[in-house]
């Protein structure tokens, strides 16, 4: 090109130091400036399971459900196993023994996690526990097959081999309990209304008893359906005495779980509130009465018998 000539349209102009710009589409440029700014377009190559540029994961692939259902079915029987070890267990009712209070056939919820935390049988509580002494000698244990056996294995049902029975706890550790024939069933002196026994029912004419004073660390533990019960009173002459050991009590029944149309709580009856029922509580004022007035005794033997030796 000859000196003073003019450069064309087409060719831009350049400097001796510097280099031709690329041209930049004014209607794209910005969207350009942002793709650059997030890292570009993502790679088609990489793999599924690899971060995007926004730092996102693909989803992961879920397994079917007939791969999970063995999993959780042995999660749900590890639980209803643990379930009827240490919390609630589901027990029969065989016999009429506790009507109508419980009915024969009924399913009863027994708390076994109290127990745990050193809780001991209280008055008035119904409670499911071990044959202390072949008190069901001669009752027959109804034939099973492997489904119920397992079933009962893990709490679902209760067992038809383990020998239980189910009483009310009438007296516990340290009372006296005792019953004339024509009285009331009375304990630590206070006689009980009891209405859940069995209409028709006396409170203990059929088998009266006692006084007799329950030992530490055992309960005496009557039906409710009294007439038609072999609690602890027709046991007094067997190794027992009439007595359930705390150890072998199971846990106390809670709630009348089935069949549906029977649901019912299980409370302790108001008769075991009354006052003066509880030796510990009717000792305590004496007690406190005496420990308040020794010292003041003692002092004042101390200033007598310092008076005649001065003397």
């Amino acid at each position: 090109m000859a000196a003073g000539a003019r450069p064309g349209h087409g060719d831009p102009a350049k400097g001796p130091d510097q280099s031709a710009e690329p041209a930049i589409d004014p209607a794209v440029g910005q969207v350009a400036d942002q793709a650059a700014d997030q890292g570009g377009a993502p790679d088609p190559d990489a793999p599924a399971d690899a971060p995007d540029g926004g730092g996102r994961k693909a989803a992961r692939k879920q397994r079917p459900f007939w791969k999970e259902l063995p999993l959780l079915i042995v999660v749900a029987l590890v639980l209803a196993l643990l379930i009827k070890t240490f919390l609630v267990q589901a027990f029969s009712i065989p016999s009429d023994s506790m009507q109508n209070t419980l009915q024969r056939g009924d399913r009863v919820l027994v708390d076994k996690l109290t127990p745990w935390f050193g809780s001991e049988p209280e008055r008035g509580e119904v409670v499911v526990f071990h044959d202390p002494d072949n008190w069901l000698a001669g009752e027959p244990t109804p034939e099973s097959n492997a489904v119920q056996d397992f079933l009962s294995f893990i709490g679902l049902m209760p067992s038809s081999k383990e020998k239980d029975l189910i009483k009310r706890t009438i007296a516990v550790g340290g009372d006296t309990v005792e019953c004339a024939k024509g009285g009331p069933v009375k304990v630590n002196g206070k006689a009980l209304d009891e209405p859940y026994i069995f209409p028709g029912n006396t409170a203990c004419d059929d088998k009266p008893f006692g006084p007799v004073k329950v030992p530490e660390g055992k309960i005496w533990v009557m039906g409710d359906h009294r007439q038609n019960s072999l609690d602890s009173r027709y046991h007094m002459d067997e190794a027992t005495k009439g007595f359930v050991p705390v150890k072998d009590v199971v846990g106390r029944a809670v709630v009348v779980a089935w069949p549906i149309n029977r649901w019912a709580t299980l409370p302790v009856p108001d008769t075991f509130d009354q006052p003066g029922i509880n030796t510990a509580a009717a000792l305590a004022p004496g007690a406190l009465g005496i420990a308040g007035a020794l010292p003041l005794v003692l002092w004042r033997r101390r200033r007598l018998t310092s008076g005649r030796t001065a003397g």
